[in-house]
C-alpha cells in the first residue's frame, strides 16, 4: 500500500503542511502515526485533494465533509452528486450576487471619479 509523508502532499498539491495539519485538526483527514511522523493513506490522499478542490469551488471546509463523507464505495452516489450540485448552485448564486454588487459599486465609483473631474474643472474657470 501506498503511503505518503505530509511534505510529499504539501508538494504535491502546493498548500503549506500548517494547511493539512489544520483539517487534521478538524477531522478532515486521519493520517496513521509512525512515532512523531504522520503517515498519509490513498484514501487520505483523495480526500486532501477533494476538500482542496472544495475549496477552489468556493465550498465551506464543513459542505466538503458533508459531500465527502457521503461517499460509499460500492452504492450509489446520487445523494452525494445531488448535494454536490446543490451546494455548487449556491456558489453560483452567492458569486453573481457579489459580481452584481461589484458592477454597482464600479459604477458608483465612475460616476463619484466623474462628479470629482468636473467640481475641479468648476473650480479652475471660476478662479480663472
Amino acid at each position: 500500500m501506498r503511503e505518503y509523508s505530509i511534505s510529499q502532499l504539501s508538494k504535491e498539491f502546493q498548500v503549506t503542511t500548517r494547511t493539512i495539519r489544520h483539517y487534521e485538526e478538524r477531522g478532515l483527514v486521519a493520517p496513521r502515526r509512525r512515532g512523531q511522523t504522520r503517515i498519509y493513506s490513498p484514501a487520505d490522499r483523495t480526500r486532501l485533494k477533494l476538500i482542496l478542490r472544495g475549496k477552489r469551488l468556493g465550498l465551506s471546509l464543513e459542505d466538503s465533509r458533508e459531500i465527502i463523507d457521503m461517499y460509499e464505495p460500492g452504492k450509489s452516489n446520487i445523494d452525494q452528486l445531488k448535494k454536490l450540485i446543490t451546494a455548487i448552485q449556491v456558489q453560483r448564486l452567492q458569486l453573481t450576487q457579489q459580481l452584481d454588487d461589484i458592477g454597482s459599486l464600479l459604477k458608483d465609483l465612475n460616476q463619484a471619479e466623474a462628479d470629482c473631474v468636473d467640481a475641479l474643472k468648476s473650480n479652475r474657470t471660476d478662479h480663472s
